[in-house]
């Protein structure tokens, strides 16, 4: 999968925000003493590397990773400034609650605040919905022949 690069001061990223606001789902960041409620949420429902993702952020101030909760309940999260600085990711939604636009507000939230920590750039390492990223905030592949920051990498094998 490419990285992308997104333009944080683009048009698309105004219209990106306008239909994130019209979600309607409570977008924060998290809090230290949730560290053990959402690495544990994350590493259940999605993997260890992206825990260990979620571990970076909270080590940063401010907290790196912002959080989607409905009733008390965690929905989905979104973190950047982990893997490096300037990236965006990893981020992700509960299967039951997808298709709601969660995601769209995570990411929206997400460019906005590395836009407001002075970024005018953010790149998206090893994207999965390379078509969602372009469309919803411009987002353009870097061309590059090689697998980027990730090449390499120690990855888990299953027992």
């Amino acid at each position: 999968m490419p990285d992308l690069l997104v333009n944080l001061y683009s048009a698309e990223l105004a219209d990106l925000q306008q239909k994130a606001d019209g979600v309607g789902v409570s977008i924060r960041p998290a809090l230290p003493p949730e560290l053990h409620l959402v690495l544990g949420w994350v590493r259940e429902r999605f993997s260890e590397n992206w825990a260990s993702e979620v571990a970076v952020a909270f080590s940063r101030q401010p907290v790196a990773c912002l959080i989607s909760v409905d009733g008390g309940k965690l929905l989905g999260f979104a973190c950047y400034d982990t893997t490096a600085r300037g990236f965006f990711g990893p981020t992700g939604v509960d299967r039951d609650a997808r298709g709601r636009g969660i995601g769209l507000a995570l990411f929206s939230a997400c460019l906005q605040t590395m836009k407001t920590l002075g970024h005018a750039y953010a790149f998206i390492g090893d994207a999965g919905p390379v078509d969602f990223y372009a469309k919803t905030a411009g987002a353009t592949i870097i061309p590059a022949p090689d697998k980027g920051i990730y090449e390499g990498m120690l990855r888990s094998t299953p027992k």
